[in-house]
């Protein structure tokens, strides 16, 4: 009976398994591999050079400079992304006035807002690119942001935006934000659903305001789906490929200022024909998702609370 239950469980799991190794194992394995030659992508032989092309990575002045920017989207973008998500979610779903019989209410049309918030996760990131890369227009008649300052009085805060060296990875940072933020919405009003009102009410009867409740109530339960949506969030910031390459000037600048990690594989594979050590940019994107996942989970464990 029992080898009968382990051949129904392999059976299941068996082919499952192998797909998931042929197109997810399989590729990074062969990253390791080719991160260990001199291919160009070009001919079918290649050198195998070792530890070479990690020793040229470490010195790698622009690599510094691509990880360095993604760091900063990392500290960035997670946080307010988040941020933002539970205050919207809190405040759809129990910021609402006082009604009769309720205690705890949401704003009125929730569902409608929500639906606004989450609308930029049905629109393609190329798009969401385009659409902001002509708002961030410098030309005052064709962009959308300096033509809005301008007609307000606001002209001294007409900048070049993603032409300027300061401002620009922050830009992209921010539609990054924007296009996620619904989605941490109606994910946080959905986990915020399955809290018992009961809670809310026995609080605010004893006199809690809507401070309270949010830091002694929501967020503790809710500090699983934190956990994870900060290890999404992660993972995309160290991403962000598709922004850079469409919004940025001439891809990676002005100067460099807004060149990413997944920016510079790209270049160094598809433009320079250096696979080889196009993989190896690879192999040490994976080790910096890897380890920020693990320190994200690891240190942000909090004792289960049951309700």
């Amino acid at each position: 009976m029992q080898h009968g239950k382990y051949r129904f469980i392999v059976g299941f799991l068996a082919l499952p398994l192998l797909i998931y190794g042929v197109f997810v194992i399989s590729p990074f394995v062969q990253a390791f591999q080719i991160s260990m030659t001199d291919w160009s992508g070009l001919v079918g032989t290649a050198e195998f050079v070792g530890l070479d092309n990690f020793g040229k990575l470490w010195e790698s002045d622009e690599f510094w400079n691509a990880l360095r920017h993604n760091v900063y989207m990392l500290a960035f973008v997670p946080l307010v992304t988040l941020a933002l998500g539970l205050f919207f979610a809190f405040m759809l779903n129990v910021g609402g006035r006082r009604r009769k019989n309720e205690v705890v209410t949401g704003v009125a049309g929730s569902r409608f807002y929500k639906f606004v918030f989450f609308f930029p996760q049905v629109i393609s990131i190329t798009i969401i690119a385009v659409i902001w890369f002509n708002i961030y227009n410098p030309d005052p008649d064709d962009g959308m942001l300096n033509s809005l300052l301008g007609a307000v009085g606001l002209d001294s805060l007409q900048n070049a935006w993603l032409g300027e060296k300061s401002l620009a990875l922050w830009c992209i940072s921010a539609v990054m934000v924007w296009s996620h933020v619904g989605f941490y919405v109606v994910l946080f009003s959905a986990a915020m659903a399955s809290i018992p009102r009961d809670m809310y009410e026995a609080a605010l009867l004893d006199g809690a305001n809507r401070f309270d409740t949010f830091f002694r109530i929501t967020l503790p339960l809710l500090w699983d789906t934190v956990q994870t949506g900060w290890v999404y969030m992660g993972i995309i910031a160290l991403d962000a490929f598709a922004l850079v390459q469409i919004m940025s000037v001439n891809m990676g600048g002005p100067d460099g200022a807004t060149d990413v990690m997944p920016l510079r594989l790209y270049l160094t594979a598809f433009r320079d024909s250096q696979f080889g050590y196009a993989a190896a940019m690879g192999v040490a994107m994976l080790i910096v998702t890897m380890t920020f996942a693990v320190l994200t989970m690891r240190f942000a464990r909090r004792e289960r609370i049951e309700y």
